[in-house]
């Protein structure tokens, strides 16, 4: 069985800052590649950051500077560190490992 379990999501206010967590019950995690993706009210799942086996990452130009992802393979966990927070990061947050699996979401809500 394969199984992402995200947490940490929540209400924050805008220049907050919030930590998302994804424990991932998957064989093979330490050469999977991990990402974060949202979807936010209206608008199409995008591509957050990812993360490769060796640790090389990828963020999205709306994102860069202000979120870092990174992982635990001891753990099997992937976090996503948001900081600086914006209203327009209020989305549904999806832990996706490798090309298959994915998480039920974590709602993050920026909001004064």
């Amino acid at each position: 069985q394969v199984q992402l379990v995200e947490s940490g999501g929540g209400l924050v206010q805008p220049g907050g800052s919030l930590r998302l967590s994804c424990a991932a019950s998957i064989r093979g995690f330490s050469i999977t590649t991990m990402g974060w993706y949202r979807q936010a009210p209206g608008k199409e799942r995008e591509l957050v950051a990812t993360i490769t086996s060796d640790g090389s990452t990828n963020y999205a130009d709306s994102v860069k500077g202000r979120f870092t992802i990174s992982r635990d393979n001891a753990a099997k966990t992937v976090y996503l560190q948001m900081n600086s927070l914006r209203p327009e990061d209020t989305a549904i947050y999806y832990c996706k490992a490798g090309n298959w699996f994915w998480g039920q979401g974590t709602q993050v809500t920026v909001s004064s």
